[in-house]
């Protein structure tokens, strides 16, 4: 009797051990891979350590301000033209009144003397109204005592025939004509006055309003005057002439800057501070100077809210009996604004690795050489360090230079 042979299955036990295996080795490499740190091998050489420490936080602000004088008016060009005349130098002290320099157009000055001579003329016959207005007024008084006279003659003859008539010494039909002469005269005597009253009142008006508008063309031509003097540009105040460079020759646009004079009352700091600080800043906060090894004190007197470039400007006064004598215009001085006292604080120098982190993580250096990330909360900052409100203690080492090359990494192997 034959024996029924089974043929082993080995080729689908071979498979099937391939497949748990491969399986095997992707888990381990998954594994490896989520237990495995991003790391990079660094020089120490290549980094910025230092150390969190517990010291004074001066919440300041440094500035570089420059030394201007507290007033300065500027001196613009009132007329369009060219530079004919130069009477002062750059630098020069001038008074108020001084002329600084001849503008030259002939066009306007031409202008000027057709509106000067045009003015004259109107102002001239105004005048000659006047007159015969005038010389009206004379000959109505003339008239006025003439018939005042003829009234005065006619009463007086009147009174006169009246008595002689009653003694019968004239006939009646002399005194009725002696009567009736006096009545016209009477009543022409009224009637006239009344008339002249009334032409007294309305030459009264004529005359008020020829002078206002005589007083009005003298105005207009003591203006136009005026402007006929702007060719000559004078200063306006007392004071130390600066920025000033005209060449003869250069034209110039109506308005534009010829320079500016600097009132000799003080001085003041004008400085650009960033912008981040445009909300920590308000006028009357301390601050101070440093000249010489001398501390001046300043504050802030003025704030312009306007942002250029990133920057907004402030204006300092030095506070009332600062010794500033040896102050002069143009200097550069460090300045130094206090945002709040001093206290003690937890705190990292400034670097780089703020512009990768935001100051949100920083890496921690510990005494094997490793260095991880962790997440930290910076508050207040100077110019030079950052306060530390959580995540660091003091004598930890901190790396402060760029991250820009390694900032996807979690873990600094330092050498």
């Amino acid at each position: 009797m034959d024996k029924v042979i089974t043929k082993k299955k080995t080729f689908f036990k071979s498979t099937k051990f391939f497949i748990l295996s491969g399986c095997l080795l992707v888990i381990v490499l998954v594994a490896f891979s989520f237990s495995h740190k991003k790391q990079v091998n660094l020089e120490k050489s290549q980094l910025l350590i230092k150390e969190v420490k517990f010291d004074e936080f001066e919440d300041v602000v440094l500035l570089n301000s420059t030394v201007v004088p507290k007033k300065s008016i500027l001196i613009n060009v009132i007329n369009n033209g060219s530079i004919a005349e130069i009477f002062v130098e750059n630098g020069d002290f001038v008074k108020k009144g001084q002329p600084l320099v001849r503008i030259y157009n002939p066009e306007s000055e031409l202008d000027y003397l057709t509106q000067e001579t045009a003015m004259v003329e109107q102002i001239n016959n105004l005048r000659n109204i006047l007159v015969n207005v005038k010389n009206q007024e004379l000959r109505l008084n003339e008239q006025l005592l003439s018939i005042k006279n003829d009234y005065k003659n006619a009463k007086r003859q009147y009174d006169l025939d009246s008595v002689l008539y009653k003694k019968g010494i004239i006939s009646r039909n002399d005194f009725e004509i002696s009567q009736q002469a006096y009545h016209y005269q009477s009543s022409r005597n009224k009637a006239i006055r009344k008339s002249v009253q009334q032409e007294k009142i309305d030459r009264n008006i004529q005359i008020n309003g020829i002078n206002n508008s005589l007083a009005s063309m003298h105005k207009s031509l003591d203006f136009l005057k005026g402007n006929k003097e702007n060719f000559t540009i004078k200063s306006p105040i007392d004071g130390l002439l600066s920025s000033f460079n005209p060449e003869l020759g250069q034209a110039f646009q109506k308005g534009e800057l010829l320079g500016k004079i600097d009132m000799n009352d003080g001085y003041k700091l004008e400085a650009q501070v960033d912008e981040y600080y445009i909300s920590k800043l308000e006028s009357n906060l301390l601050g101070e100077v440093v000249m010489n090894s001398t501390k001046i004190p300043v504050y802030i007197s003025k704030i312009h809210p306007e942002i250029k470039q990133g920057k907004f400007e402030v204006e300092l006064f030095f506070q009332k009996d600062s010794i500033t004598e040896n102050i002069r215009h143009g200097m550069s001085l460090k300045s130094k604004i206090f945002l709040s006292g001093n206290q003690k604080s937890l705190l990292i120098p400034k670097g780089m690795f703020y512009q990768d982190t935001q100051g949100s993580w920083i890496f921690v250096l510990n005494k094997n050489g490793v260095a991880t990330k962790r997440k930290i909360e910076l508050g207040r900052e100077n110019p030079f360090y950052y306060e530390v409100k959580n995540g660091l203690e003091k004598g930890e080492k901190v790396i402060v230079s760029s991250y820009e090359n390694f900032k996807e990494m979690e873990q600094l192997n330092v050498k």
